[in-house]
């Protein structure tokens, strides 16, 4: 196992004996079309930004593209990060909803509330299908079965994998109406908030069982791939640009923000806007930066 992987390992496992689950509640009531506020966390001695996206049921990238700079394995004690725990919320609103681009899951449940976490996606050659779905099957403690794909990259996994520890699965699937294609825990959490899948969807274990209690078998799933959302909150209009999703060395890739094009969000902008003045500048900002973090790019007089 390469040394990084087993740092990451321990890891793991050293944060779940300390904390079984995040201190960020992951259930909302809306206010508008946005659930959350920003969160600020000033580093702690010993923190890595690993460590602190989990506590805070956030991805990696989310962390990163939000502090570029900060190096996300000592990152200086004392430093203040702003951590994205605010979203402005799919257009779909019912049952299951993934985003791609912004690498995050959100359930809207029947009495009005709506539960988000962050997810591991399909790496690339890997990619995870868009489209609508729904679940067809709750499973737990889930043996897993290696598919041929997957076989050709390791020869020597076994026929099945028996639930445990080296289950890639986790301890809970929700199978989706998708050939191959589940929502499930995962053995190695550092891979939620990247692109480090075969297809699946990835949940930390402690998101996974929440989830999976909450949902039954024939909940729909629609699974988009927006990198941009808008939305009102109150007499404000908000912005989200997600950060560009890389499949490998995010680390780098993180620290300063590269540039994106979305020519498209500017008519798309107008056309929710209406007659509303738009601040042009903000939304060229919040583009470049692509931080994912919902920005005020207008606000109606009253």
């Amino acid at each position: 196992m390469p040394i990084r992987q087993l740092c990451l390992f321990i890891l793991d496992f050293v944060f779940y004996l300390a904390l079984n689950q995040p201190l960020y509640a992951a259930t909302f009531a809306p206010d508008g079309d946005v659930i959350g506020s920003i969160t600020h966390y000033a580093v702690r001695k010993k923190d890595n930004l690993y460590g602190i996206a989990r506590r805070f049921d956030l991805g990696i990238v989310e962390v990163l593209a939000a502090n570029p700079g900060v190096d996300p394995w000592q990152p200086e004690e004392g430093t203040e990060l702003t951590l994205p725990t605010t979203h402005i919320l799919p257009p779909v609103h019912e049952g299951i909803v993934l985003n791609l681009s912004e690498l995050r899951l959100f359930y809207f449940a029947g009495n009005g509330t709506v539960m988000t976490f962050p997810i591991g996606i399909g790496r690339e050659g890997w990619q995870t299908p868009i489209g609508s779905t729904t679940v067809v099957l709750k499973r737990k403690n889930p043996a897993w079965i290696p598919p041929d794909s997957i076989r050709e990259e390791n020869p020597n996994l076994p026929d099945i994998v028996p639930p445990g520890p080296d289950n890639p699965l986790g301890r809970y699937a929700l199978n989706l109406d998708m050939p191959g294609i589940r929502i499930h825990g995962t053995n190695r959490p550092y891979g939620i908030g990247k692109r480090s899948s075969h297809g699946c969807i990835r949940l930390y274990p402690e998101d996974i069982e929440r989830l999976f209690n909450a949902v039954d078998a024939g909940t729909p799933v629609t699974i988009l791939d927006n990198p941009y959302k808008l939305g009102w909150r109150g007499n404000t209009l908000l912005l989200e640009v997600t950060p560009t999703q890389e499949q490998d060395d995010i680390i780098a890739e993180y620290r300063i923000p590269h540039p994106v094009s979305l020519p498209e969000i500017y008519d798309a902008i107008r056309q929710i806007a209406g007659n509303v003045t738009i601040d042009w500048h903000t939304v060229d900002q919040t583009v470049a930066a692509h931080a994912g973090i919902p920005v005020i790019i207008s606000r109606i007089s009253r």
